[in-house]
């Protein structure tokens, strides 16, 4: 049940690893954030940091995290890991951890860029029932997508704020075509509703559809992931999240650890 999503972005690495990283630039494109912000720490120390999503109007729902980063490794790939969660009683999510990886393409043609989390509900089984058949695809598609925004923000110059007015407005445009064969052509409305449905999106509006969402081998997590403290100072560390997904590239590295870095 681990989600994995993986989009090839053809940009330069330390420009996909600034707009990652750097809270202000992350939050413009990731649709699963609405606040990053990060929280005081010692030098040396793993980067804490809190998040916040507006869910509705008049309620957002708040977390924190912690994370560290791997940007020099002997094989050219870059690493991130991270462990979250929100203590707020109405966020199905209660603590989960998750990874970043950067690996540049063997011919030049651009960096397999990845994550692969996972996290724990609460709310007991009804909770576990609404993650599975609610939550969890959502996310992986909220994550894709986003995914997306960013690949055309790199390749292309479109900014998120722009791309999602993109995709509102081809959203729009195919609502209005259904309406208008469910009007005018009643016979031929549930034809129009599959096209629209199958037709693909534009090249200049993000979809999930362009995202890998099934790992290409079995592996485990990163082993940096292991080295995050928890969450609170102070408090036992939290139990490992099951295995996820890797690339072939991330497999028994030494690493060279650097400052923290959000994921």
């Amino acid at each position: 049940m681990s989600l994995y999503i993986e989009a090839r972005i053809r940009a330069d690495l330390d420009d996909l690893w600034a707009r990652t990283q750097e809270p202000d630039q992350h939050r413009r494109w990731d649709l699963r954030f609405g606040e990053i912000d990060y929280l005081p720490c010692r030098e040396g120390e793993p980067q804490r940091f809190r998040y916040a999503t507006r869910v509705l109007p008049f309620l957002t729902i708040a977390g924190t995290g912690i994370s560290a980063g791997e940007k020099r490794r002997p094989d050219g790939t870059r690493t991130s890991a991270l462990r979250f969660g929100s203590p707020h009683p109405l966020s199905l999510l209660e603590e989960g951890s998750g990874y970043w990886r950067y690996v540049p393409v063997e011919d030049g043609d651009g960096i397999r860029f990845l994550t692969g989390y996972d996290y724990r509900p609460r709310w007991g089984r009804f909770g576990k029932i609404t993650d599975r058949l609610v939550f969890r695809p959502l996310m992986g598609w909220a994550t894709a997508w986003s995914f997306d925004r960013l690949r055309l923000w790199l390749e292309r110059g479109i900014t998120p704020e722009r791309a999602l007015l993109n995709a509102v407005t081809d959203f729009a445009a195919r609502v209005l075509c259904v309406t208008a064969a469910v009007l005018f052509a009643p016979m031929v409305a549930l034809a129009a509703a599959a096209t629209m449905l199958m037709l693909p999106p534009l090249p200049t509006t993000p979809a999930a559809r362009r995202c890998l969402r099934k790992p290409p081998v079995r592996a485990r997590e990163p082993r940096i992931l292991a080295g995050l403290g928890p969450l609170t100072p102070g408090t036992p560390r939290t139990p490992r999240t099951p295995r996820t997904s890797r690339t072939p590239h991330a497999s028994r590295t030494p690493r060279t650890r650097t400052e923290g870095q959000y994921s």
